[in-house]
């Protein structure tokens, strides 16, 4: 059976702040709510719009290297076209694009939620500033379950 919700880390933990995505699963899976399934993934392709059906609700998560007011932020995501479907490393919005494209309809709502990274050296640890972010990150992932639970 598909979880309803659906929680999709993008990051490379090999690659400093870019493990914030996979840290937040980790995070979450001590004690994962029922009803929820958590995806951890290098990068978004055109096939993980096929993970978006059956789900009510998406929160994909990402390190970004832009400024995040609050080192973390969540935003609601409308699909993006325009991608040729053979493409790799699509942005969340445009694997919602391909979804409506596959499957004819609109995707389920979802949201990113970018989490401020500083250091994406290979081989480098999380910063400071970075466990604070994903400590921020944390508490607005548990916040957005237990609202669309």
């Amino acid at each position: 059976m598909t979880a309803p919700l659906l929680v999709i880390a993008v990051g490379n933990r090999s690659r400093g702040d870019d493990a914030l995505g996979p840290l937040l699963l980790d995070a979450l899976r001590a004690g994962a709510p029922d009803g929820v399934e958590l995806l951890e993934e290098f990068q978004l392709q055109v096939e993980h719009a096929l993970d978006l059906v059956g789900r009510r609700a998406v929160l994909f998560v990402d390190a970004s290297r832009a400024p995040v007011p609050g080192g973390a932020q969540l935003a609601a995501l409308a699909p993006q076209h325009g991608h040729p479907p053979a493409s790799h490393a699509l942005a969340p919005a445009a694997v919602l694009g391909v979804f409506e494209q596959v499957q004819g309809h609109s995707p389920p709502p979802a949201w990113l939620l970018a989490v401020q990274g500083e250091a994406f050296g290979l081989g480098e640890g999380l910063g400071d500033a970075a466990r604070q972010h994903l400590a921020r990150a944390i508490e607005l992932t548990r916040a957005w379950l237990d609202e669309h639970r």
